[in-house]
């Protein structure tokens, strides 16, 4: 089962990429079918086979020679990766589908933004969806509705103030508050906010980033609720065991 999840997580990574490439650009993602973005030949199974492909074609497209982004494979892996993790800290249940197509959203909202800085609606009406399967599933109506309603909230309420939150970050923050409950959305909420000002002071330092310089947050969000999935109910115990 370790390998099934690593390798449905790889397969469903090259997927992702086809959305990060397409979604912005308002293609569909169904058709038309994967071809090479540079000579246009339409890729069979064989040329889609995730990493593989891009290791036996050393990063070429086999019919043009037209190099491909090391984001490809980078993003198969990561997907397989945090898949296979999945299993191995919930086993086989249907939370853990739903945490890997979490996951896989959460991937794509953080590349597409990272590049873009947009947070398509598509994308925040998907999380949703899962929200709605996750109460279906789990019986947490009241309590998934509170942390929807409190990551729009405050999140709304900090794009109002500051002017500095777009609304792509205030749907995402309702639809995880959808999925986590408000638990769940005040942890992601704090954890995004301490993760964001590290990273902005090192890019700053780095002068990588100037101080008036827009970072996105959709990726600071996003990891903050991997970190949620994987080692939220521990941390937050460990944060109680503190006061008892």
């Amino acid at each position: 089962m370790t390998l099934i999840f690593l390798i449905y997580g790889l397969f469903i990574g090259s997927f992702l990429n086809v959305c990060i490439f397409r979604i912005p650009s308002g293609i569909s993602i169904v058709k038309p079918p994967s071809s090479c973005g540079s000579c246009g030949h339409r890729l069979n199974y064989m040329d889609m086979l995730p990493v593989i492909n891009y290791i036996t074609n050393k990063g070429k497209c086999r019919y043009c020679g037209s190099h491909y982004s090391i984001q490809y494979p980078l993003i198969e892996l990561l997907n397989g990766l945090l898949y296979t993790l999945v299993y191995l800290k919930f086993g086989l249940t249907l939370n853990s589908i739903l945490h890997s197509l979490i996951i896989s959203l959460l991937i794509t909202v953080s590349i597409i933004d990272l590049k873009h800085k947009i947070i398509p609606d598509g994308l925040n009406i998907a999380g949703g969806i899962v929200g709605i399967i996750y109460i279906i599933i789990n019986k947490t109506f009241f309590n998934s509705i509170a942390g929807a309603l409190t990551g729009l909230v405050l999140f709304l309420a900090i794009a109002l103030l500051t002017n500095a939150m777009g609304g792509g970050d205030i749907k995402l923050m309702a639809a995880l508050g959808l999925i986590f409950g408000i638990k769940g959305v005040l942890f992601i909420s704090l954890f995004s906010f301490v993760i964001g000002a590290v990273i902005s002071v090192i890019l700053i330092l780095l002068k990588i980033k100037g101080r008036k310089d827009e970072i996105p947050f959709g990726p600071f969000i996003s990891l903050s609720a991997l970190i949620y999935i994987f080692f939220g109910a521990e941390i937050i115990n460990w944060y109680l065991a503190l006061f008892i």
